[in-house]
C-alpha cells in the first residue's frame, strides 16, 4: 500500500482545492446534519413531554387532544380503575385543549397558533417537571394564566403583566412563566380548566383525562379494561406513545425536507471532488508513474486515491459538523401538524447525527473519488514517466 503520508502531503500542497472542497462538502454535511438536529429536536421535546407510567385517555377515534371529548362525570369511572395510583396526588387529571391564533410580537403583522390548556389546580402538581421560574402560578376559578418559556414574550400580550383574549370578551391575564425540562409543554398556556371550558360553552366535558398509573406494567390491563367498557367509548395510549406519534409526521417532514436540500448540494460537492482528483491525477503523472516503477500495484495506485477522497471529505465533514454544533444556541419554531400549533425547539445534536454526517461525507468522498482514482491506475508506467 501507498503510505498514508503521500496522501497528506499531496492535500497540503493543493492548498486551494483541497479547501474549496472540503468547504462544498462542509456545507452538504451542515445541512444534512441540521435537518437531522432539527428532527431530534422535535422528538425531543415532545418525547420529554410523555411518561410511560402515564396513560392519555381520549374519544375513541381521535388522534389528537384537540379533536377528542370526554364527558365529564366518565373522570369518577377512570379513577375507579384498579390500576390507578392511589398515592401521590391526585392520578387522574381532565383537560381542555384548544388552539387560539396569536399574533407575534416583533412587529411584523405575523401569526401563529398558540396550544392552551386548560387543567384543573393539580395539574401541575401532576407534571414534576413544571417549575415556574418568573411571577406565580394562577388561582383556581380566575382568569389567571402562565405562559411556557419558549413562547414567553413572543406573542402579543403573552408576557408576565400582560393579557390576551381567548375569545371577544374573554380575557385571560397572564402572571407566570413555567418551564418543563425543554419538552413540547413550554409552547403552550395553561389556565383554569372551568374559566376555559366555560369561555368556550363546553361545560361538562374535557378534552382528554391523563391518568397516573400504579406503575408502567399496570398499563395493558387499564387500557383493556376502558376501552371494553361500552359506557365511555374512548381509546387510550401511553403518553410517551402520544407524543412519539405526535412526533412522527413533523420530525419526518423536517428531516426529509433537509436530506432533499443537502442531495442537491452534495451534487455539486461531489463534482467537486471529482475535478480535484482529477487535477490531481494530471499534475501528479510523474509521481503515479515512479510509484509503479517502484512496484506499487494498480490496486494500490486505486486504493491510495480513494483513501485521499475519502480522506478530503472527512475534513469537509470535521468542519461541517463544527459549524453546526453552532446551532445548538439557535432556537426554531416548527408547526406541530397533529396539533396545528407552534412549538419552538432546539436543534438537538445525537451520535447517530454525528455517525450519519461523516458517512455522508465519505459516501461524497468515495463517488467523487473513484472515477479519478480508477484513471490513475490505469496510467502506465512507460507513458507517466516521459511525461
Amino acid at each position: 500500500m501507498v503510505p498514508l503520508s503521500y496522501n497528506v502531503r499531496s492535500m497540503v500542497t493543493r492548498k486551494v482545492t483541497t479547501l474549496a472542497t472540503a468547504i462544498g462538502i462542509a456545507l452538504v454535511v451542515f445541512v444534512f446534519a441540521a435537518a437531522m438536529m432539527l428532527g431530534a429536536g422535535v422528538d425531543r421535546a415532545l418525547a420529554a413531554s410523555g411518561r410511560d407510567d402515564v396513560a392519555i385517555v381520549m374519544r375513541n377515534g381521535s388522534d389528537a387532544e384537540l379533536s377528542s371529548r370526554v364527558e365529564g362525570n366518565h373522570l369518577g369511572l377512570i379513577r375507579d380503575q384498579p390500576q390507578v395510583a392511589r398515592t401521590g396526588g391526585e392520578a387522574v387529571v381532565g383537560e381542555v385543549v384548544i388552539i387560539v391564533t396569536a399574533e407575534l410580537a416583533d412587529g411584523s403583522g405575523g401569526i401563529s397558533n398558540v396550544l392552551v390548556r386548560g387543567t384543573p389546580a393539580e395539574g401541575i402538581a401532576f407534571r414534576p417537571e413544571v417549575k415556574i421560574t418568573r411571577g406565580r402560578a394562577p388561582k383556581p376559578g380566575t382568569n389567571e394564566v402562565i405562559v411556557g418559556q419558549a413562547i414567553a414574550g413572543r406573542f402579543k400580550g403573552m408576557s408576565v403583566g400582560q393579557q390576551f383574549d381567548l375569545r371577544r370578551n374573554r380575557p385571560l391575564q397572564v402572571v407566570g412563566e413555567f418551564s418543563a425540562d425543554a419538552s413540547s409543554y413550554e409552547s403552550e398556556v395553561w389556565g383554569d380548566v372551568d374559566v376555559i371550558r366555560t369561555s368556550l360553552g363546553r361545560e361538562g366535558m374535557v378534552s382528554s383525562a391523563r391518568v397516573r398509573l400504579s406503575n408502567a406494567n399496570a398499563f395493558p390491563a387499564f387500557r383493556a379494561a376502558l376501552e371494553a367498557d361500552k359506557r365511555l367509548g374512548v381509546k387510550v395510549m401511553r403518553e410517551s406513545e402520544y407524543y412519539k406519534k405526535q412526533s412522527e409526521s413533523t420530525s419526518g417532514f423536517l428531516s426529509g425536507m433537509g436530506i432533499i436540500i443537502a442531495v442537491m448540494f452534495s451534487i455539486a460537492a461531489m463534482i467537486g471532488a471529482v475535478i480535484t482528483m482529477n487535477g490531481a491525477v494530471a499534475h501528479r503523472a510523474r509521481e503515479i508513474g515512479t510509484l509503479r516503477a517502484l512496484g506499487f500495484s494498480r490496486l494500490s495506485i486505486l486504493f491510495s486515491f480513494v483513501i485521499e477522497a475519502i480522506m478530503l471529505a472527512l475534513v469537509g465533514g470535521a468542519i461541517g459538523l463544527a459549524f453546526v454544533m453552532l446551532m445548538t444556541l439557535v432556537t426554531f419554531p416548527v408547526m406541530n401538524f397533529q396539533t396545528f400549533s407552534e412549538i419552538v425547539i432546539r436543534f438537538t445534536p445525537t451520535p447517530s447525527v454525528y455517525l450519519w454526517s461523516l458517512v455522508v461525507a465519505v459516501i461524497m468522498g468515495l463517488i467523487g473519488g473513484l472515477g479519478p482514482a480508477i484513471r490513475a491506475a490505469r496510467v502506465s508506467p512507460v507513458e507517466a514517466m516521459r511525461a
